[in-house]
């Protein structure tokens, strides 16, 4: 199977952090694609910047903020046009240790056709109400899933098989804002594609910021797992099948 991954990170007024994450990719030596969802003047320059010094990266433009989720779904519609086959997603705020890419691409390149998932190990710096909220989401999705298969569908860090996510893509209207990441995992789930975690260290930076908006995405993410419940129902006794 021809295997040509890239990475793929999402960008939302990230301007302090961009400058050690553009030396973090560089040293990747993997093409990689940057979608610039709406961001202020300060990012957007800096995005100007990094995309003209650096042949591997390409910016992509929202002309506004339309949701995590938006800016993924054009990241990866993109590289399937580009011929990529694999895509590797990243935050764009420093959370993840990109020295942990080469086990998440070797994990792909052996397991071509699989889910790659970070399974987040977090340090002291994560509040607590996060670290705990998240539970309720991954409760949530054992019972959508009918299994435990899927560890953490909140953490970024992950490698899609293209072909998988982009039929989903063409047949379904997946969450665009921060309810994307677990829904594009549960509906991979559902469709057959078999799930791997791979641990990797999340820290939460002090100076970063959140655009998680507590009503709005809670709405939304409630919104997204009543779906999925719903759409869970029917197909229980495949689900059932593969336990």
């Amino acid at each position: 199977m021809n295997f040509h991954p890239c990475l793929l990170a999402p960008v939302y007024n990230h301007g302090p952090h961009l400058v050690m994450m553009a030396d973090q990719l560089r040293a990747t030596a993997l093409p990689c694609i940057l979608v610039n969802d709406g961001s202020n003047a300060e990012t957007t320059d800096e995005l100007q910047r990094i995309g003209q010094s650096n042949a591997l990266i390409e910016v992509l433009h929202h002309d506004r903020n339309r949701g995590k989720g938006a800016a993924c779904i054009t990241g990866l519609r993109h590289a399937r046009s580009r011929g990529y086959t694999h895509v590797v997603q990243v935050d764009a705020d420093g959370q993840h240790d990109l020295a942990d890419l080469p086990a998440f691409v070797d994990a792909a390149r052996e397991h071509p056709t699989r889910f790659i998932m970070g399974e987040p190990v977090f340090d002291a710096s994560i509040p607590k109400h996060r670290y705990y909220g998240r539970y309720l989401t991954h409760v949530l999705v054992w019972i959508e899933c009918l299994s435990t298969a899927l560890k953490d569908t909140m953490c970024g860090y992950r490698v899609y098989p293209l072909e998988s996510v982009a039929k989903i893509l063409d047949r379904h209207r997946v969450g665009q804002r921060m309810d994307f990441d677990p829904e594009i995992a549960v509906r991979l789930y559902w469709e057959g594609v078999q799930p791997m975690s791979i641990p990797t260290k999340v820290v939460y930076h002090p100076d970063a910021v959140s655009h998680f908006r507590m009503f709005r995405d809670n709405v939304l993410i409630s919104w997204m797992h009543t779906r999925l419940l719903l759409g869970m129902v029917p197909r229980i006794p495949r689900l059932l099948k593969r336990r």
